[in-house]
């Protein structure tokens, strides 16, 4: 089914991440149902897609609530599947080349307060204790690096040199980088493996495991953050692994740090997307200006 050979070429030809592909696949399937019927999707023809029924299909979506952000990855994941059919000669036009969405509301990532994120950091927690240690690495890991919460799932232990403080991440679209890291993150690697050894799970290739040696997933790494924020008292709105990123990238520019250079840690393909931390930067800068300058709220000031 052409639709198979799409999903392979973007694994395969572009490496798209799973994640990627399974929402593409989705977004698809449900576009099929909507053309032929849940029970008759094995009959969903592509070729015979025309604009109409693309445009048609968004806004029943948009009249059921999605959001913007949601139809233009919709529109998005059809647009590649029939870019795709145009290359290997199965169509001659792509049928949503020309279905635009409105771009959605910029939103301004979530990000910790430095003296709120120290507080944590600086709380104690059981040393001698495995999980304990491994929640911590996981925070301190995230935090201190900045990798996404599939780079940490994926964390492999040979790719982290502790005599060099550097680690290995494959990073999406399987792209490799190298990430420097600090003493204090050194000593809590080298903790967790000496407890990691003694409880007899040092052989699973990952670092980071649960204790029968199997590999953490995704929702454990959401639990193990949203209770450790609760736990400190942050006040941060959200509380996921990615609050955690947002905040190494914040606080790297606010302290100084070359954009591009933090454009190369975070694995980011475009510094465009990198630049929407300046403005996190810029929105507490006028914060403190605003507070702080004698004359900044006088009337007109």
């Amino acid at each position: 089914m052409i639709v198979d050979r799409y999903l392979t070429y973007l694994r395969c030809e572009l490496n798209y991440s799973a994640h990627t592909v399974s929402a593409y696949s989705r977004d698809i399937n449900q576009f099929a149902g909507y053309c032929c019927g849940k029970a008759d999707i094995e009959t969903f023809d592509p070729a015979s897609v025309s604009n109409s029924d693309v445009r048609s299909w968004i806004a029943t979506r948009s009249e059921e609530g999605e959001s913007r952000r949601t139809l233009r990855r919709k529109v998005q994941s059809l647009r590649s599947l029939f870019k795709y059919m145009m290359l290997i000669g199965e169509i001659d036009r792509n049928p949503a080349v020309d279905v635009t969405i409105a771009r959605p509301t910029s939103m301004l990532p979530t990000f910790i307060r430095t003296e709120e994120i120290n507080q944590l950091l600086n709380s104690g927690y059981d040393t001698n204790d495995l999980i304990a240690c491994r929640d911590r690495l996981i925070i301190t890991l995230l935090y201190s690096t900045g990798i996404r919460r599939a780079e940490l799932i994926g964390l492999l232990d040979r790719n982290i040199d502790t005599s060099r403080c550097e680690l290995k991440v494959l990073g999406k679209r399987n792209k490799e980088r190298i990430i420097p890291f600090g003493a204090e993150l050194k000593t809590m690697i080298e903790q967790y493996r000496v407890l990691r050894q003694e409880a007899g799970i040092s052989t699973s290739p990952n670092l980071l495991t649960r204790p029968n040696g199997e590999a953490l997933y995704p929702k454990l790494i959401n639990n193990v953050v949203s209770k450790t924020l609760d736990d400190a008292g942050v006040h941060a709105t959200k509380r996921s692994p990615h609050v955690l990123r947002h905040t190494f990238a914040t606080d790297m520019l606010n302290n100084g740090a070359n954009i591009n250079a933090v454009q190369q840690l975070l694995g980011h393909t475009s510094l465009s997307t990198t630049q929407i931390y300046t403005h996190i930067s810029y929105r507490e800068l006028k914060q403190n200006y605003q507070l702080a300058h004698p004359r900044a709220q006088k009337k007109g000031g």
